[in-house]
Order: C-alpha cells, then structure tokens, then sequence
C-alpha cells in the first residue's frame, strides 16, 4: 500500500482498498481498465489480488522478477503473483500454521497460469538440495500430465480444467518444499464420448495420435490421422492453431519418466489410451431380430490385445447384458440403441478410472517419507462459474461448486475482519452483502433440494425420465424465487424458456439448463457383466482400476453428484482448517484478444467474483490499518516532536503525531496495536506532506548526503523495530507455549490412572513414546520370552500381554508353513476391523464368501464373538457357526489368503462349509485361535482341500502356484484359486 500511495496519479491505485468511491462499480472499472491499457494486470483488495488476463506475454514472470519480490514487505512493490506467493510463504514460516490460496474465475481467466507460477516461484524460492530438487521437478511437472488427461478446448478457453484440483504443498520446519498431495474433483468424462461443436476431447489423445512416436502407434494400432476417431472429430475442431499437440507430447511423455512411472506403467497407459479410440470406432448393426451385433472386427482386435481380454469375452459384454432370475444367470442381447449405451458407459468408466489412478500415482511419487510435522500451503484451482449456450448436469454441478465456494469467501472474509476489529477494540459495523445460502440449500438441501429430487429420480422404480425429473422439480421447488421453468414461468419469462429447461438465479446471474442428460450422467451406471469383462484384463492398470474385490452388490453405488456434494463438503473442510489467500482472475474479453477490455463482461465478473463485496468487508469504514510502529516510522519526520527520536511507546507517538497533523476524531481510530484511517482523502493529504517533507530536508541542507541519513535512518529503523518486534513475539510464544505444554504435563501425570481423555491423551503418548524408545535397545531375543520384556507402564501391558499372545499363537501356526506368513509380521494386529461402536465385544473382519454352488463371490463380514462366529451382510445374519461345531480350518501352503471353515452338520436342510477368501489372513486365524483357545484348529494342507457343500455333497478348492493370481471355476467343477509365488526357490 505504501508503494500505492506514491504510484496512485500515474497508473490509478494499486490497492482497491485506497478507493474513494469504494462503493461504485464504475469507479472500480475505470481503475480496473486504466491499470490494464498500462500492462499492469495485478491490483490488490487488501491482501486479495486481482488478475486480469492479457493474453500476451508481459515479461513479469522472469528470475530476477522473482528475486525482487523475496522477501520484501507485501506493500513495497507493485502488485504481483510472486508478491502474494512470498507473503504466504513467509507467513507460514514465521506462524507455522497452514494456509490455502483459492484461485477462482471464469474458464479462460488465467487459473490454470496462475498456479503454475505460483509453483513456479516456490520452487525457485525454497532451500535446495539433491533430494528437496526432485520433488520440485516432480511437482512442477505433475502440471503438465493433469492438464493432458484432464484439460481441453472449450468454446470459452484452449486449455480448460476439466476437472477440479486441490494440491497441498508440504514444507518442512527450514521451509523446504519436502512432498505434496493431490485431490482432483468431477472430471468431465462425458467429453470421452461427446463434444460440443468447436470443442475437443481430453488433450492426451491429440497428442498421442499427433505426436507418438511410428513404432508406438504400429503396436498400438493407430493411425496419425485425427480424422479416424470418431470421439475426436465429434466438434470439428480436432486442429487447433494455438496447441502444438507434439511439443506437449514430448513435455508429457518426459513428465512421466521424470515423476517415476516405470516404462510398462507408461506402455499399459499408452495401451489404455488407444483402447478408448477404438472403442468409440466400435459400431453396431441390428439382426435379423433387431439385436446389436458388432460390425466392425477389426477394432475388436485391437481392444483385445490392448487390454488383454480374449475377443469373445469382449465380444459378449459389449452386446449381452446378464440377468438374474432366480438362481439362474441368463445373458439377455442389446438392442442397437443399448450396446452404444454400454460402449459409451465402458469408455467413460475406463478413462475415469484410468484419471483416479494417474493422480494416485502422481501422489505416490509426491508422497513424503519423513513422518514428522510440516506446514502446507494448499493450492486450490477448480472451474469458474459457466454459462454456455446448452448448459447440461456438468455446467450445474461446477455452478453449484462456485455457489459454495463464494458462500465460503464470504464466510471466510467476514469473519477475519470481523475478528482483526475485536482483536483490536474497533466497534464493528455490519457490512450488507447477499447470502447466497438460499441457493446453495435450492440445489443441496436433504428431501427439496435439486440433487434429492434428481436421486430420487435415478434411483425410483418405474420409468424415470429426465422430462419427470423436470415435473418433481416444478412440483417440488414452485414458488422458490431463485427456480422457474417453462410451466412455472410468467408469459414474459416463459418465451426464453424451452419446456425441458429450468433456470437458476445464481449469485452470479441466471443460467438456464437442459435436463437432457441429466439422469443418465449422475447415474453413471455400467452394467455389471460389463465390470467382470473388466477384471478379465491382462492390462496391469485396468486390473488396478476394475478390482476383483471391489464389492458388486445390487445396491446401487452413490450417484455423481451426491458424491460430488460430499466431495465439497470434505474440500470446506480442508479449507476452513487452513488460513485463506485469494487469487480472482478475470478474462477482459470473449474473444482471447491482447488489449480489449469488454466493460460488460469484466463488470459481470467483478460481480460474481464478489469483489465489490469483499472491498466492502475490508473497508468496513477503514480504508488503511497499519501498526503503530510501521505509521511511526514513516510518518515521524512530519512532526517536530516525534522526528528524528521518539522515547515513548509508539502508540503515544502516533496519537501526537496524527494529533500535530490535525485529523479530526472521525477520521481515525486507535486499536491496541494499529491506527486505523477512515478516508483514502485522509491518508493521501498525510503522503503528499511527507513527500514536501523530504524534498524541503534534502534542499534546506544544500547537499545529497543529508537527504542520504534521512533515508537510511528511516530503513535502519524500519529494519530495527520488525526485527524487535520479531523477536519479541517469538519469544512470548515460546514462553507461553512452554507454560501450556508444562500445565498440560503435570494435569496428564495427575489423571494417567483415569481413561484417556483430552486432559491426559499426550502424557500417555510420551509415556508409550518414552517405553518404546527404551524397548528399541533391549527388545528379548524371541518373543515368546515374555519374561525377558521390560515392565510396561499400565497403559502398555494390555497391548503388551496381546502382542506376545497373538503373535506367539501366529508364530506357532503359521512359520516355516505357509509361503507369505514373514510379509505378514510386519502388519500389526487390530482388534477389529469395523467399528467398535457397531460390535464393542467382537472381532470381525471383511472376507470374501464363495457360494457353494457355482462359486460366485460375495462381500461380508465375518465376527468372532466368545461363543459362535457370524457371516453378515449389511447388518444381517447369514450364518451363525457355534464353536463348538467348528470341526477345524484348512488354509494351504502357498501365499494366498483362502480358509476353508469345516463345520459339523447332519442335517440336509443345514449350510455346509464356508469357503472365504480374507486380507488379513493369519490376523483372523489367529484371533480365532485364541478365542476357541484351540492351537491345533488350523490344518496347513498342499494341493487341494475337500469341502460339504452339505451332508451327502462334498466339493473341492484347488491350489497351485502360477505365474499371475486368478481365481476360477475350473473345468472339472472344482474352485481353483492360483497364487503368484512369494517365495523365490534356487
């Protein structure tokens, strides 16, 4: 601000907050344009920053642009995204706490720019070394892998997120930038299978089918022709003028070596990729019986060999739906209409799936090892508010997205201010802002809001259509002042409406939307069978993506945007944790042109981007606040009394100097530790008179070098008084640190016989600590010694008594028997694996039932209670077994995780043996041997284990070794289960 006072005549104000008639619009415009005909595109709110994009490069993002901000004083320069950057970061440093900076606006804006540099200038800035320079480069280069899978080319921007992204820097107590995390948000993956006219698909394949090398293309299967790919020419716009498609494959494929994808990683992604082409090659014929039949076995071929899955299989899944009826499966053909359902489905659901597992990768290779405690600073770019000329389910969820977010802003805004006022004793004055809660609740509100009627919809027997969906809404939401549609319209409104659109009064305007689409996007549904041809694949990532364990119930899983709302709700969370810094990016024209500035449009934006609300917030009748020290030393040398030493605090000597210069009672205010001015008119009369000051002390003296001690002594004592007050803070907040932390100590000691609770959790966390680290150097030679252990403190000896106990049983049944027993001992044992509040007296762990006929996996839960173990799904019992008919366990010797439960029945009408497959193997044996107090219960078997389907019926499980896991009814009607070998024989 200080550097905006002396700049404000020559290229408007640089701080918003300086504005006289902070309450116009106009005048907020004109100081918007003047700044960006100048090429300045930065202008502060406070500590917000305004950026309006120029669509030209300026020069301003250079390394010794960077080394000027360093450091420096958030003030003393003009506006920029280093500034802002540098202040988050030192901030974090000196507080040590977290902080997130929210970059929002319209597609097209400068998001996407904008947190590049940010990472940009942290990575320059931060301490270097070896190590600390690979997560740099990791980090810096995770941006262009995202933008190629998850951004492309809009009507309103070249290189569009298409998808939501939180990114978490983590520094280390140096300030080192030592990991991050990535979470990602609705990606648009109907743009898979369908563009807008003047739009593209996702930009990685452009740059494969452009850019790939010839040898990979040939084994892939394609052809450098766009042209040949239906889903990428569905906008006519596969070439686009300013996209180099091979420059960025060339940036991408070195991105992926550099963040440590192995090469067969990078090939079955490539294969994925490709896979997706020819499967929207694919093309149907109708029958003699008008049922789909493929027309094209050319492309059949290639997604055969690109995912691993034998033709047929692919064959069959694309045109059959299975169906259940009664205890039968009976593959029922598609219709033309159906199998292009499924195609599409498919092709959505591989890619999105594909998308999830690129960002956990990313994350593993960001991922830091070092445990202890950082500070993060997150990076928040997620889409701007869109208003298009078909609006669709992707506009209203990234819409909503914005409704809660500004929502958040304000809440944010509000309630700093408000506390900064309070701390300092200054009467708050309540600032009118719209509350945009009434839609935020119209689209999320439980039972009447838009997502409850549209899942009421998806999920409603009967026949559901997105026109119904329209019905339940008009009847549901009539009368809501921010809905109408045609039907609730008055004759005025009803003419800009067509009968399957509704429209919302958003915060940031009205946007009118199409229903068509809707119930099948937030469906989102694939058909069952379609999953199984799935886990099939051969392809190492689509068998990460489709699970054999992923459990495939009839529920229908949750739909996108429920999903997407509780996926907002956990990103507020994040965020209100955090400390906030914002970035508002504004475009200044439609037509991406270097020099236009569109009023309507940029004053649209300052609207829906609450900027004048915000200006209002941080004015809230104070247009400056500053700390008495920092207005002291700038101010001093306009006052006789104050100027060149004041003795008295500096509280005193800012009231005798603003006392000297006249300003009336109404004009400022005194806070406990900051003088607060009300008018911009106020503070430029005080600068204007400290610019006569220094010129008449540089002339009265007729020489240079006064005019010199007059600045230097001004920086000295700048300089003197931060670093006193520096260390003066640091030190208070060490003393009172210390005097918490011993409280908290001797109130811990006092109630360490009690349960755990807020007021002893950490002194029996350093007792456990301190055990441990003594344990480290005298841990007993074998674990079953138990009286070698040292004395546990009492909070230890339960765990104590059941680490010995259980893993002294797990020793005894499994070491030197089974293949995988020595990769299990490093995974401690839990005491349950649900919650303790749904089973407080039982062990229970997920498995996998096999059913006894035919062999077809289901997901439950297996409990141990004292008497009697239980098979459960979904809170209902299947099977009681009673320990005492528990004839014993078969496990075999290789290193799966199948169990055989042999139970002792004579009745026909009875439930033979269990056969289950379960993660934590040897954990749930081994519990379940302690709890029938049975040691011999466990039989360790070699090839193949005999079972009672039920008395008079017996059924066999096979085992072998293998070159790849599978699990399979084999010809001969047996269960074979094949393990890869964990073991390597010489």
């Amino acid at each position: 601000m200080e550097c905006s006072l002396t700049a404000r005549d020559r290229v408007g104000l640089q701080d918003f907050v300086l504005l006289d008639a902070y309450t116009s619009e106009t005048a907020f415009l004109d100081n918007l344009r003047k700044r960006f005909h100048e090429n300045l595109i930065y202008t502060y709110i406070g500590t917000l920053l305004v950026s309006v994009n120029p669509y030209k490069e300026l020069g301003i993002y250079t390394k010794k642009q960077m080394d000027v901000y360093m450091g420096v004083n958030f003030f003393e320069l003009p506006p920029h995204i280093f500034a802002l950057a540098d202040n988050v970061y030192r901030t974090m440093i000196s507080e040590t706490n977290n902080h997130f900076i929210l970059i929002s606006g319209e597609s097209g804006a400068g998001k996407t720019e904008a947190s590049k540099k940010i990472l940009q200038f942290y990575a320059v800035s931060c301490p270097s070394t070896r190590l600390l320079d690979n997560v740099r480069d990791r980090l810096l280069l995770s941006n262009p892998v995202l933008e190629a899978f998850g951004n492309a080319k809009t009507l309103k921007n070249d290189n569009s997120s298409r998808f939501g992204k939180y990114m978490d820097i983590q520094f280390d107590h140096r300030g080192a930038a030592v990991g991050g995390h990535i979470l990602s948000y609705l990606l648009e993956k109907s743009r898979v299978v369908h563009q807008n006219h003047g739009e593209r698909n996702f930009h990685v394949f452009y740059q494969l089918v452009e850019g790939g090398e010839d040898d990979l293309l040939r084994w892939l299967g394609l052809q450098r022709s766009c042209q040949n790919y239906r889903c990428l020419v569905k906008g006519d716009c596969a070439k686009v003028t300013s996209i180099n498609d091979k420059n960025d494959w060339k940036t991408v494929r070195k991105a992926l070596s550099i963040i440590e994808f192995s090469e067969s990683d990078i090939e079955h992604l490539f294969a994925i990729i490709a896979s997706v082409l020819h499967l929207g090659n694919v093309q149907f014929d109708a029958n003699i019986r008008g049922y789909a039949s493929l027309s094209n076995s050319n492309e059949l071929h290639w997604l055969s060999k690109l995912l691993g899955i034998q033709t047929h299989v692919l064959q069959e899944g694309l045109t059959h739906r299975k169906i259940e009826a009664k205890a039968e499966e009976v593959l029922s053909p598609f219709t033309t209409e159906h199998a292009i359902y499924a195609r599409d489905a498919l092709a959505k659901a591989i890619y999105g799936r594909t998308f999830n597992w690129l960002v956990n990768k990313i994350n593993e290779s960001l991922a830091n090892k070092d445990s202890s405690r950082k500070t993060v600073i997150g990076l928040l770019d997620i889409y701007g508010f869109e208003v298009f000329h078909v609006n669709s389910f992707e506009q209203f969820c990234i819409n909503y997205c914005n409704e809660k977010l500004q929502q958040l802003f304000i809440q944010l805004t509000l309630k700093s201010e408000q506390e900064e006022y309070e701390m300092e004793g200054i009467e708050w004055e309540p600032v009118p802002y719209f509350n945009n809660k009434i839609i935020c609740d119209l689209v999320e509100e439980k039972h009447r809001g838009i997502i409850s009627v549209l899942d009421e919809e998806c999920l409603r027997p009967g026949e559901a259509t997105d026109l119904t969906f329209l019905e339940k809404l008009e009847e549901t939401l009539n009368g809501h002042p921010h809905f109408v549609t045609h039907k609730l319209a008055d004759q005025k409104t009803r003419k800009t409406l067509e009968r399957g659109d509704f429209r919302l009064l958003h915060y940031a305007g009205e946007v009118t939307y199409s229903v068509k689409g809707f119930l099948d996007k937030n469906n989102d549904l694939l058909y069952r069978n379609i999953k199984d041809v799935m886990r099939q694949s051969q392809n190492n990532i689509i068998k990460l993506c489709f699970p054999k364990t992923e459990p495939d119930t009839k529920r229908r899983p949750e739909t996108v945007a429920t999903q997407f709302k509780s996926s907002l709700a956990g990103l507020t969370d994040i965020l209100m944790s955090k400390e906030p810094w914002y970035v508002r990016c504004v475009k200044p024209n439609s037509g991406k042109q270097p020099g236009r500035f569109d009023d309507v449009m940029v004053r649209h934006q300052v609207k829906y981007l609450g900027l004048m609300e915000h200006l209002r917030v941080r004015r809230a009748g104070f247009a400056y606040r500053r700390r008495y020290e920092v207005f002291l030393q700038r101010y001093k040398p306009l006052c006789p009394d104050t100027w060149p030493n004041w003795k008295g605090t500096a509280a005193e000597g800012v009231q005798r100097l603003v006392k000297h210069l006249g300003y009336k009672p109404d004009e400022y205010k005194m806070g406990r530790t900051k003088i607060f001015i009300r008018h911009p008119r106020t503070l430029f009369a005080t600068e204007d008179a400290f610019d006569v000051c220094k010129h008449q002390l540089g002339t009265a003296n007729k020489t240079p070098a006064r005019l010199l001690t007059f600045f230097l002594i001004l920086e000295i004592k700048l300089i003197e008084t931060c670093w006193r007050g520096l260390m003066a803070r640091k030190e208070k907040e060490k003393r009172a640190w210390a005097v918490k932390v011993i409280k908290k100590f001797i109130k811990g000691f006092m109630t360490r016989n009690q349960p755990a609770c807020m007021d002893n959790s950490e002194y029996l966390a350093f007792v456990r600590q301190n055990y441990l680290t003594r344990l480290k150097d005298n841990l007993p030679k074998s674990i079953l010694q138990r009286n070698a252990w040292l004395t546990a403190p009492p909070i230890m000896q339960e765990v104590q008594r059941s680490v010995t106990k259980h893993l002294g049983t797990s020793q005894i049944l499994f070491r030197g028997r089974k293949e995988n027993y020595p990769f299990s001992v490093a995974r401690p044992f839990a005491d349950t694996r649900i919650s303790k509040k749904d089973h407080p007296l039982s062990y229970s762990v997920p498995v996998i039932k096999y059913d006894r006929n035919g062999f077809r996996p289901r997901f439950r839960q297996l409990i141990f209670t004292q008497v009697a173990a239980y098979l459960v799904e979904e809170g209902k019992v299947k099977q009681r077994m009673e320990f005492s008919s528990l004839r014993g366990v078969s496990v075999s010797n290789l290193s799966d995780n199948f169990l055989i439960l042999h139970i002792a029945c004579d009745d026909v009408k009875q439930k033979g043996d269990l056969v289950l497959q379960c993660d934590y193997l040897f954990e749930a044996l081994t519990r379940l041997s302690v709890v029938t107090n049975n040691k011999n219960l466990v039989k360790i078997v070699q090839g193949s284990v005999r079972f009672d389907i039920q008395p008079g019926r017996e059924g066999f499980v096979d085992f072998k070794s293998g070159s790849e896991s599978m699990v399979y009814r084999a010809k001969n009607g047996h269960l074979m289960v094949v393990k890869k070998s964990t073991v390597h024989r010489t």
